[in-house]
């Protein structure tokens, strides 16, 4: 093969490679969380993103709850809510949640990352986990038009989004706001759930986060959002994932979680990096940390959770690029809860 022709098929290749990612990603849809007009005029001004530092990519100012929606080109059934960190003050979507739900989406999961009220714009405390609850009810309502297995619908979540996705698999029947509509008819129990770098515990010597402050405008906040306390025998099987070098949510997180998990029997994988600090989402390629997308779908797959890929996508780390850098003052400070 000539040196020309080499070049033309490894053109062709990329071409390929690109057209396939392009239509993994290219059926995204928003469904809002509410009905129009049902929530209060809290926040004024525009919806923000961040484009510096820590914050880069971040939203803040949300007032209008909702679902940014991806399906896949080839959907497996599996559906999973996505929930950023950012210790309820932000949500980091463009550099965790957003990289996090184009990768399961190139892989046949149907994705939906949260938008969520906060409590740092004057919300109750209670807002977050309101949106997260309905939105496992909005998708489990949504199931058959989504093409997904309303039994098959986990919650992902990376620090205080984690925080907001424990709640969600262990406070399923205390509902956070009366009900609308039919979908409140439906379960909120997410059927599996993944923990990154997660904010378990509001209590001390652990509650140096920005959750615990933003979540203490609830008088109870303490017991009401610190998830080991509330764990359970028919909660969800968990997965974790943390680094043992975390500066902003100590690896004592997960391992609380894993302990109360065990004590309950509830089925529960822990894995412990030796570095990689916080808010990794993805992980950078070649590190220690970039291991967990394949050692969750492998979790995944042996509780029955997600089906083998179709053989067009690759089989598990999928054709999502890889996640940007992380900003080199993202852990800089230890009130920013990174994300």
């Amino acid at each position: 093969m000539t040196t020309r022709h080499r070049w033309a098929g490894l053109i062709a290749g990329l071409l390929l490679t690109c057209t396939g990612l392009a239509n993994a990603q290219a059926d995204v849809q928003t469904l809002p969380l509410w009905p129009e007009g049902h929530l209060p005029q809290t926040v004024s001004g525009p919806e923000l993103v961040g484009n510096e530092g820590s914050s880069m990519g971040a939203v803040t100012r949300v007032s209008q709850p909702r679902l940014e929606i991806h399906r896949p080109a080839n959907p497996n059934g599996t559906a999973v809510l996505i929930l950023g960190g950012g210790g309820y003050f932000r949500i980091q979507v463009g550099t965790a949640a957003r990289p996090m739900a184009q990768w399961l989406t190139s892989i046949g999961v149907t994705t939906a990352v949260l938008y969520y009220r906060l409590p740092v714009d004057g919300w109750p405390a209670s807002a977050p986990f309101a949106d997260g609850q309905r939105a496992m009810r909005l998708l489990r309502a949504n199931a058959a038009s989504l093409g997904i297995d309303p039994a098959k619908i986990g919650v992902m979540g990376a620090s205080a989004g984690a925080n907001l996705a424990g709640i969600l698999s262990t406070r399923f029947d205390h509902d956070f706001y009366p009900a609308l509509d039919a979908s409140d008819r439906l379960s909120s129990r997410p059927d599996f759930l993944a923990m990154l770098y997660p904010v378990v515990t509001l209590k001390p010597p652990d509650d140096t986060t920005r959750s615990r402050r933003e979540l203490a405008t609830q008088s109870d906040a303490v017991e009401a959002y610190s998830v080991e306390g509330h764990v359970r025998s028919d909660m969800p099987p968990v997965f974790l994932a943390h680094a043992a070098d975390d500066r902003i949510a100590d690896v004592q997180h997960s391992l609380l979680m894993f302990q109360a998990a065990r004590a309950q029997n509830v089925p529960a994988e822990l894995h412990v990096f030796d570095r990689g600090g916080h808010s990794w989402g993805l992980g950078k390629p070649g590190t220690q940390v970039a291991q967990w997308p394949r050692l969750f779908t492998t979790w995944a797959r042996a509780h029955g959770f997600m089906a083998a890929p179709p053989v067009s996508l690759q089989p598990l780390t999928g054709q999502a690029a890889p996640p940007p850098p992380p900003a080199e003052d993202a852990d800089a400070d230890l009130e920013e809860d990174g994300d």
